[in-house]
């Protein structure tokens, strides 16, 4: 987790009551959350959620029919050319000259900033010195998010908006974006990422915001959100078919165990608790059948507590209906006025 003391300092950016419509249609519904200096803020939620109406907003290129908006206690919108050189924006698609290569982009984007990140140095940062000059159109989709990466991050941003920043990227690149986004967190900068790989976000994350119709569902960290919705049960894998009647009876009263799928079980003690005294007891039963155990968890995943969450509150994953600006104006997001 990040050094910085959050607690002491104005947030990096702020929704406050945020209402947006598109006419009769209301895509946020008075949402509020805040992302602090040197803090992780994902942002999930089903496709047509708010989540790119809400960054918008935060980016200055959607305006809020209610409520405020702040980032680095500007207006986005008023204070548009003076937060502009401050933010980073990384997006998913677009806004990338396709004939010109990694090398070039970056000196080009480089040059519009007065303190700007070495664009070679950034190129060796994310992996891409290799294909310096290879043109856009020809890099792997991963090799296209990394140089968005760079892109965002050559401004020397205090806020980095970060959009599905590891979609299409190899292990390897994956591993790069994490270690980048922990530095850049240990700088003291803010990330607000928003993702649909969960996972992604359970490593990344220090706080999660999930929303859906506009509305805010939960709003914590990603072990807090976990805990809130756990049941208790223990999830492990070993050989496929073994003897779950038997395992459930040597639990104790009440206790159930399920096959979810080949190989995979999940264990229900009567009482609900997973104490250590009754994992113990799984191991030994497993380990008198010469059973080797893999995958033990006594708590949930972030995506269990996500799909638990929007579950319980009726959450839909409607088709992707937002109107979207920024990929049209990627150039302008990242690059300020010379």
């Amino acid at each position: 987790m990040s050094e910085v003391n959050v607690t002491t300092r104005r947030p990096a950016v702020v929704c406050d009551g945020v209402v947006i419509r598109y006419g009769d249609t209301v895509a946020i519904d008075h949402l509020s959350f805040e992302g602090h200096a040197g803090e992780v803020v994902a942002l999930l939620g089903p496709n047509g959620a708010g989540k790119t109406s809400t960054v918008e907003a935060l980016e200055g290129y959607r305006r809020v029919s209610e409520g405020s908006v702040r980032v680095l206690g500007l207006d986005p919108r008023r204070d548009h050319d003076a937060l502009v050189p401050r933010i980073g924006v990384m997006l998913q698609k677009g806004g990338i000259y396709p004939m010109l290569g990694p090398a070039q982009v970056l000196h080009l984007f480089a040059a519009y900033y007065h303190d700007a990140e070495d664009p070679d140095s950034l190129l060796d940062l994310v992996g891409l010195s290799a294909v310096r000059r290879t043109p856009w159109r020809r890099l792997s989709g991963g090799e296209q998010q990394r140089l968005a990466l760079a892109l965002a991050l050559v401004g020397k941003p205090s806020v980095l908006f970060l959009d599905e920043p590891t979609a299409g990227v190899d292990p390897e690149g994956r591993i790069v974006v994490r270690d980048i986004i922990a530095e850049r967190r240990h700088r003291g900068i803010c990330v607000i990422l928003t993702t649909h790989e969960l996972s992604e976000a359970e490593r990344l994350a220090d706080r999660v915001v999930i929303i859906d119709r506009g509305r805010m569902l939960a709003d914590g960290t990603p072990s807090a959100l976990a805990i809130g919705t756990a049941d208790g049960s223990i999830r492990f894998s070993t050989d496929p078919g073994i003897d779950t009647a038997g395992l459930a009876l040597t639990m104790g009263e009440g206790a159930t165990v399920e096959e979810e799928r080949p190989g995979s079980y999940r264990l229900r003690c009567g009482d609900g608790a997973s104490t250590p005294a009754v994992v113990a007891a799984l191991a030994g039963w497993l380990a008198e059948r010469d059973l080797a155990v893999g995958d033990l968890r006594t708590g949930q995943s972030l995506e269990e507590a996500y799909l638990a969450i929007t579950a319980s509150r009726g959450a839909t994953d409607p088709p992707a209906s937002e109107p979207s600006e920024r990929r049209h104006r990627a150039g302008r997001a990242r690059a300020p006025r010379p």
